[in-house]
């Protein structure tokens, strides 16, 4: 039995977002975040575009993680995808709030609750996951409403609700370049996930202070994750995606791979720009 499972869980993910390997002039960034990922007790998996030139980098990108409350943000999408189509309005009320202030609620505090309320006014799981499957994004799964996500025996390889670091930032890429959303529904969902909250320590963690972090964090027993995007210096934006599952810190983690990650593409950056210039 438990070798079928384990054929199961491989072959659902086996389509993945067409996502090319870690782009060579990130090589040494890869190796890092490797190294990283090896010696943690756990499982760590990351991964990162550069959504101005395409540069990627992935450790353990195909392995599925659970989302957690990173799902959140693929609820969020949804929502506002039915606002721009007229369906549905941030104004209207819903369980006694109004959907702006329930999408307040989970994206800048996590709030289950009001992600089930949200959930529930869409459809429920299934809408989500139907939405997903049409738009083309695929790697992502959405089976469950939180409270039954909570309730649930706890299996951090279950395949339910979970999603590779790929398919992560595949959806926050599809968001970021209008494939989902459009420009002003992408600012205000940006904007609550700058005002994120949860997780102060992990994303966010070791960057330089100042650095623009719009995330979204998913916490579990055993399980931590972190996505969004991070702005370099010179304005360009890195949508990424970390997990880490078992182990101790996992915090630290995640803040050391966004470190390593930040630091890997402005470097990344700034020898394009020196080669340019050195060039005969």
């Amino acid at each position: 039995m438990r070798f079928v499972a384990v054929l199961f869980w491989i072959l659902a993910f086996a389509s993945q977002p067409a996502m090319a390997a870690s782009s060579p002039g990130l090589q040494s960034l890869e190796q890092q975040l490797t190294y990283l990922a090896a010696s943690q007790p756990g499982d760590v998996g990351v991964a990162a575009i550069d959504l101005k030139s395409g540069d990627v980098v992935s450790v353990n990108g195909n392995v599925p993680f659970p989302m957690a409350s990173t799902v959140k943000v693929a609820i969020a999408a949804n929502y506002l995808a039915q606002v721009e189509h007229g369906r549905r309005s941030l104004n209207d009320t819903i369980a006694g709030r109004s959907a702006a202030r329930l999408m307040e609620a989970m994206l800048i505090h996590s709030d289950n609750v009001a992600t089930d309320i949200l959930l529930k006014d869409l459809g429920g799981p299934g809408t989500i996951q139907a939405w997903l499957t049409q738009t083309g994004t695929s790697g992502l799964r959405i089976d469950r409403t939180i409270a039954q996500l909570l309730r649930d025996r706890r299996d951090l390889r279950d395949i339910r609700d979970s999603s590779t670091p790929q398919a992560m930032v595949e959806l926050l890429r599809k968001i970021d370049n209008g494939g989902l959303l459009r420009p002003s529904s992408r600012t205000y969902l940006l904007n609550l996930m700058s005002r994120c909250v949860t997780g102060p320590n992990r994303m966010r963690g070791l960057l330089p202070a100042g650095t623009l972090v719009e995330h979204k964090t998913g916490t579990l027993s055993g399980l931590s994750g972190d996505v969004g995007f991070i702005t370099l210096p010179d304005g360009r934006r890195i949508a990424v995606a970390f997990f880490a599952r078992g182990g101790t810190d996992r915090a630290r983690t995640i803040a050391t791979a966004a470190r390593a990650v930040y630091d890997g593409y402005a470097a990344r950056v700034k020898n394009s720009f020196a080669s340019a210039f050195s060039a005969p």
